[in-house]
């Protein structure tokens, strides 16, 4: 049953995705759990992908396009021999090819070709824009898709136990250190081209998104039965993802009005917070000035 929704600011729920959902149907669900329409999510999942993905509450959805979280760490397991339609296990089977004789340092070789910054193909089926149309949909409608490969930094992409045979097929457990932007289904298709048998993904968990990991994260089902389901409200949100200023009562005032007030010689956006510890503002300084990016409290 939906609860009567969070007045104010709102904040952060970090949240542990579970297969076969996607982004949009877990904001749905905190919608209802949360009791208010103002959710939204950062970091699209796929539905078979598992793990951290951060939303906003309330007035903190906005805050959401100026949290830092562009590096990200995934878990995924690779299968080698076989390439798809989908660069996933839910694809149809394109080609088959035995990797059975593949060699640790063969994969070691191949994986070590893209670690770093590299030009990525993002997967055919992505959320990725063509014409105003989203690629996924293009291709359920029987179009042909093929996306420009766009730079993207892997900072480590490790395999983390041995190799193992199914069948006539390779599977490599991998974890994966990267910026936004890094499909690993991508990873594991290129990894099998390299190899020259193809691959695809089989499973992917996220265990962390800037400073989000799984550590925090709660189950819809752990969500659903707090008493208030915003686990980081907003002050403690904003700590947590950029630095901070202490606010006087008088520059709290001018910046609800939207005035600048002085500069303290921070780098990049940070949060404005009260004395009596209320988020005021995002900030941003410039020519001389300290100027309010994005607002939370009204004036008055």
């Amino acid at each position: 049953m939906a609860r009567k929704g969070p007045t104010g600011p709102g904040g952060l729920i970090v949240l542990d995705k579970p297969a076969g959902m996607t982004s949009h149907d877990v904001v749905s669900k905190v919608r209802r759990i949360a009791g208010t329409r103002r959710v939204g999510h950062a970091g699209t999942l796929d539905p078979m992908a598992t793990g951290v993905l951060v939303l906003g509450v309330e007035r903190s959805t906005k805050l959401m396009n100026h949290l830092i979280l562009t590096d990200k760490t995934y878990q995924a397991t690779i299968r080698l021999g076989v390439a798809t339609s989908t660069d996933d296990a839910e694809g149809t089977v394109l080609s088959t090819a035995s990797a059975a004789g593949l060699d640790r340092a063969a994969l070691e070789a191949a994986i070590g070709a893209l670690t770093g910054q590299i030009l990525q193909r993002p997967s055919s089926v992505s959320a990725i824009k063509v014409e105003g149309e989203r690629a996924y949909a293009l291709v359920r409608a029987g179009q042909q898709v093929e996306l420009a490969a766009r730079p993207v930094t892997v900072d480590r992409f490790q395999i983390v136990s041995e190799p193992r045979s199914v069948g006539d097929c390779c599977e490599v457990e991998v974890e994966v250190d990267c910026s936004s932007g890094t499909y690993i289904r991508a990873l594991a298709r290129d990894l099998g081209e390299l190899l020259g048998v193809g691959g695809h993904l089989t499973a992917l968990r996220r265990t962390r998104v800037g400073v989000f990991t799984l550590a925090q994260a709660l189950t819809l089902e752990e969500l659903a039965e707090l008493a208030d389901p915003i686990v980081l409200p907003l002050p403690r949100a904003i700590a947590a993802t950029m630095p901070v200023r202490r606010l006087t009562p008088g520059e709290a005032s001018e910046l609800t009005f939207g005035r600048t007030i002085e500069p303290a010689g921070i780098e990049g956006t940070y949060g404005g917070i009260a004395e009596t510890g209320e988020a005021v503002a995002l900030l941003r300084e410039s020519d001389g000035r300290a100027r309010p990016v994005l607002g939370f409290t009204p004036a008055g």
